[in-house]
């Protein structure tokens, strides 16, 4: 008789290896490792803040000494400071919108509409960002001023003494050195949103027999809404805080938040009320920098919801 065979042992469970948990000292080391960051970061934080701190500072303290909203409410009541907020706002919401169209006009001109020297010309877009603003309206000057290359070929063609052309002194002229500086902030980040354009989306809707213009509305534009929101809120914060442009064209009856900082601390030797304005200024600036924020994170992510 044969005996049954004795069942096999259940195989023992094998122990769970876990990787070895770091050594409380290598996380003191760690931790004390980055200490040595915080004292130049610190230093950089008072350096950058203590300027803005001192200007608001001042702009609380007339000469008593003592904090007050006085040197406020005398300079909101004065008729230079609304006159320079209203000057400020309409320059910069017209060169705003003159780089606008400018820009998306050129920016479709260079990225859809194939012609020899499209590339030199994006590439030559970079370079002039780079560019002084006082050199942009000194070639204006030389061209549109009272003694300028327009006013002279007239001079010399009729005899007259003066020229037809006198605006460059005028906010006219502002906004046309504004508009000439600023246009290829717009066009930079419109460049780049159509260069990652699917150009198969704009062969689709020509051979179904779609107009140029239906193609830039319902195709390109939806495309080019950030940068366009990137660009123009750029534009309007750099145009709202220029003051090297205002200054060169010589504008007599242009006075801007900047300019009349100038004015208050230069000329005036109003202290106070000078930086009672760079407050103003500075606030604005802010303000327009989280709408442009909310601006282009509102864009992004509507066109990721329909995307």
């Amino acid at each position: 008789m044969t005996t049954a065979e004795a069942p096999l042992p259940a195989p023992l469970p094998q122990a769970v290896t876990r990787p070895p948990s770091p050594r409380p000292a290598t996380r003191r080391r760690t931790s004390r490792s980055g200490l040595w960051l915080l004292p130049p970061l610190l230093c950089i934080t008072f350096a950058l803040l203590y300027p803005l701190a001192l200007v608001v500072w001042e702009s609380f303290s007339p000469e008593t000494g003592a904090p007050s909203l006085e040197v406020y409410q005398s300079t909101f009541d004065s008729q230079a400071f609304r006159s320079a907020v209203f000057t400020t706002v309409y320059i910069g919401l017209g060169a705003t919108a003159g780089c606008l169209l400018l820009g998306f006009g050129l920016s479709l001109v260079i990225a859809f509409v194939p012609f020899t020297g499209s590339r030199l010309i994006s590439r030559f877009i970079d370079i002039f960002l780079s560019f002084p603003s006082f050199l942009i309206t000194l070639a204006l000057v030389f061209v549109y001023g009272s003694a300028g290359m327009v006013n002279g070929i007239w001079s010399d063609a009729t005899g007259a003494s003066n020229g037809p052309v006198d605006f460059l002194a005028t906010p006219w002229g502002v906004l046309l050195a504004q508009i000439t500086f600023f246009t290829p902030f717009v066009m930079r980040p419109l460049l780049a949103a159509f260069s990652q354009l699917d150009t198969s989306q704009l062969e689709i809707a020509a051979s179904l027999g779609a107009r140029p213009g239906r193609v830039i509305r319902q195709v390109i534009l939806p495309e080019a809404r950030p940068a366009l929101v990137a660009g123009g809120s750029l534009v309007l914060v750099m145009s709202l805080n220029d003051f090297g442009i205002v200054l060169f064209t010589g504008a007599k009856d242009v006075v801007t938040l900047p300019l009349l900082v100038y004015t208050k601390a230069i000329f005036d030797y109003d202290y106070p009320a000078a930086c009672v304005v760079a407050v103003v200024s500075v606030v604005l600036s802010v303000s327009l920098y989280l709408l442009y924020r909310a601006g282009t994170l509102g864009a992004s992510g509507g066109r990721r919801a329909g995307t």
